[in-house]
């Protein structure tokens, strides 16, 4: 297991833990969280040996293997699959060893070398790389290529394939969705749950988290705090625990200051001095319990844009791509008018990105039209956009650039809704980080009072907290909204209609994000049929047909099961607030004077019906569950 005992850390004057506590069990799925800075990527440093404490001490069995996610490239030159197959070292090693072998002719060495290379499943090492490479949205032909020519994104892929193909019992990744779209978070998933060994998560994307791990750490206050269930659990453990924190609080406070007052009046009288010095000493063992705090240091807006046409846009008939022999979009037909709220989906490649390039004329239209209302303003952000930012300039000088005659405190006080205050505000953006970055390109964006917005994965390097303030300010926007991303808690909370992207064609989705986690499934083993060499006889491929067929009948079954499920458990959440705000009440000893005794009984009667209701709703929800996880099997079993 994992023990950390009194752990003390520090880099530089900045200590990041003090007598920290945790202990981990093998097999545990953890996702660590924390403000930026906190000590997150120092923790892993201290469990990978490359950082030692300050003080206390840091434990783990001295036979695990451990494997990293690396945020550099030092082999350029090989091909992507040779460095994807570099992360299983001790394949490597034995195959080093064999080339020795055979170059002295040593016949004994080479039998056991063949047996280390059987145990080491060798003979399978490059079809399990390519499953990884295909996994993370590699396609076969570019799984030879050389490192160098990928992206700095697709070189992120490569250096999570290498931490996968690593054989190991403790799997440390930092942001390990942060370059992937969602089709690669949706297979990187799936993997992580199979994965036996003990895992540590750093990660802001909260559904990731509630479906991969079962405990979350929380660094906070230079200690860590370890919960039990995913992301949505310790959000509400998180805060329960603050609201008794807050509430612990304010009784101390409230009984330090009767003993302050009582050694005030009485500590000069001899009859109450041996009384007032007793509670001196009280009041001096007593241990001062810090005030709750919960404040997220973000709180913005997109500004109201001063007019709106409809529709905003209109593309009609459309092709897009960049040839006209070889389109990667045909027919399109999209309106967006105000109000319109749409998520793209669509495979790796499908035209996503395209699509939104074209809208912003980026792209031309290969034929086709596209009108826009006379009217509109575009907000758009794209990834590119953050090396587009001045980096001699400071967030205020960007925003003084488009607001040449707006009084400085009113963007100073803009500003600090993007959590850039101070000093933070004044300096230049060369040396920022992704992730304020794109604070500023949003702010830039937010301040321009657009009527539509393009965002194409707007959260890349954002956290968890600027993740929700940014959900917060897109469900207040008015105009049209067009997104791209793979956090798919941002796709729920802030769009009503789902557009999917494939197979050259732009068209509704009917179902939620389940059913196209499910489409996609399907998707890849339609590619993969595609591209196999036909070998079925036909009487098996009908029958494949038809199973496909049940199963998509038995998928539209399950849809209903699921919103339903959804509805009940939104309805035991609301349940669950009204309760503890009923506690919270009732909390209060001054509901119990007389003059309230009408309040009490309401508040203790509307309990009462809560709690009888939760129950029923409760037991109403757990037997969608079951039939829900009956009639998955059942879909399971049949494809």
């Amino acid at each position: 297991m994992i023990r950390i005992s009194e752990l003390t850390l520090q880099r530089g004057p900045l200590r990041l833990l003090e007598n920290a506590e945790l202990t981990l069990h093998p097999g545990h799925k953890v996702g660590l969280i924390g403000a930026n800075g906190a000590g997150k990527s120092s923790l892993f440093a201290l469990l990978r040996g490359k950082l030692h404490p300050d003080a206390g001490e840091c434990e783990l069995p001295a036979t695990w293997r451990i494997a990293h996610m690396r945020q550099e490239i030092d082999a350029p030159e090989r091909s992507a699959i040779d460095y994807v197959l570099d992360g299983d070292t001790l394949l490597r090693n034995i195959q080093q060893r064999l080339a020795k072998a055979e170059e002295q002719q040593d016949g004994a060495e080479l039998g056991r070398l063949h047996s280390e290379l059987d145990s080491a499943d060798a003979y399978t090492a490059d079809a399990r790389a390519r499953k990884l490479l295909a996994g993370l949205g590699f396609l076969e032909k570019q799984m030879d290529n050389q490192v160098n020519s990928f992206s700095g994104g697709w070189r992120m892929r490569l250096n999570l394939a290498q931490a996968l193909m690593c054989p190991s019992d403790l799997l440390l990744l930092d942001e390990p969705t942060n370059h992937l779209d969602l089709d690669a978070i949706l297979w990187l998933e799936g993997w992580l749950q199979n994965y036996p060994g003990t895992l540590l998560l750093i990660s802001h994307d909260r559904d990731f988290l509630d479906s991969v791990v079962g405990h979350i750490v929380h660094v906070e206050q230079q200690q860590l705090v370890l919960y039990s269930g995913g992301y949505t659990a310790f959000e509400r453990a998180r805060a329960e625990r603050i609201m008794q924190q807050q509430k612990a609080h304010e009784k101390q406070q409230a009984q330090r200051a009767h003993m302050e007052d009582f050694i005030r009046r009485f500590k000069a009288k001899a009859t109450k001095a041996r009384q007032a010095q007793s509670r001196i000493k009280a009041l001096e063992r007593m241990e001062e319990l810090a005030p709750a705090h919960f404040d997220s240091p973000f709180n913005f807006i997109f500004r109201e844009a001063d007019k709106v046409s409809s529709p905003l846009l209109d593309l009609n008939e459309a092709v897009l791509g960049y040839s006209a022999t070889q389109p990667i979009l045909s027919k399109v037909k999209l309106q967006l008018v105000p109000g319109a709220r749409i998520a793209l989906l669509g495979p790796n490649g499908a035209g996503k990105s395209t699509l939104i390039k074209s809208i912003m004329n980026d792209l031309p239209l290969l034929s086709g039209t596209l009108t826009s209302g006379e009217n509109l303003v575009v907000g758009y952000f794209a990834q590119h956009q953050l090396d587009s930012l001045d980096p001699k300039a400071s967030p205020l000088l960007h925003v003084q650039r488009i607001a040449p005659n707006e009084r400085e405190q009113v963007l100073r006080d803009f500003l600090g809704g993007f959590d850039f205050r101070g000093k933070r505000c004044d300096e230049p953006v060369v040396n920022f980080s992704g992730g304020e970055k794109a604070r500023l390109a949003l702010a830039l964006i937010a301040w321009g009072k657009p009527n539509l917005l393009l965002l194409d994965e707007p959260t890349n390097h954002l956290d968890l907290e600027m993740r929700q303030a940014l959900s917060m300010a897109l469900q207040d926007f008015s105009g049209a909204l067009l997104l791209v991303s793979h956090d798919r808690h941002l796709i729920k909370s802030t769009v009503d209609e789902l557009y999917l992207v494939a197979e050259g064609r732009v068209q509704e989705f009917a179902g939620d994000l389940e059913d196209y986690s499910k489409w996609l499934s399907d998707y890849r083993l339609r590619q993969q049929s595609a591209a196999a060499p036909p070998s079925e006889p036909a009487a098996d491929k009908v029958d494949r047909r038809s199973q496909r067929q049940a199963a998509a009948e038995m998928r539209k079954q399950l849809a209903p099961l699921r919103k339903q499920a959804e509805t009940l458990e939104k309805q035991l959440d609301r349940m669950q607030h009204e309760l503890l705000a009923l506690e919270t009440l009732l909390a209060d000893n001054s509901l119990y004077e007389q003059d309230k005794k009408e309040q009490l009984k309401d508040c203790l009667s509307k309990q009462s019906q809560l709690l009888q209701q939760q129950a029923q709703v409760e037991e109403t929800w757990l037997n969608s569950l079951e039939e829900l996880e009956l009639l998955q099997s059942e879909l399971e079993a049949s494809v």
